[in-house]
Order: C-alpha cells, then structure tokens, then sequence
C-alpha cells in the first residue's frame, strides 16, 4: 500500500490519517474546520458523480469538494 496518497484517493469505507496540506490558503480552512495533520478521516460519502465526498472527521461528517481533498496528504490505514 502506498505511503502518501491524497485524501480524493480514498474509496468509500476507507480510512486514513491526515499528514498534511499542499495549499496554504486551503490549509487555514481545513484546521477552522477540524481537519488537522494526525487526525483520523473515513471517506463516508460520494455524490453519484464523484464530487463533493462527505468524509467523518473527530465524529461529524465533512463534505469537501474533490479538488480540495486533491491538497490533504494522508496515510492510508
């Protein structure tokens, strides 16, 4: 299993800890939002055409829009 993948990697039921952002300005509005470097995120939710994913993130879900999840650095479990 590969180490460093993007969280839009990730299939549904899939489980992961955050490493860390690509993009800075993305990076301030993940941590407002409970997304930080270490914590545990499952991929809950894919819209049918693939964008936004609904991720569960410190117990409540999170959608994100795919090209966003494209800038989290995860480590897959």
């Amino acid at each position: 299993m590969q180490l460093n993948l993007k969280l839009s990697e990730l299939k549904k039921g899939q489980t992961a800890e955050i490493l860390s952002f690509e993009n800075d300005e993305l990076k301030l509005r993940f941590y407002e939002m409970g997304c930080l470097p270490g914590e545990k995120v499952q991929i809950e939710l894919v819209a049918p055409l693939g964008d936004p994913i609904a991720i569960n993130i410190s117990g409540y879900l999170l959608s994100i829009r795919k090209s966003d999840a494209k800038c989290i650095k995860i480590r897959p479990e």
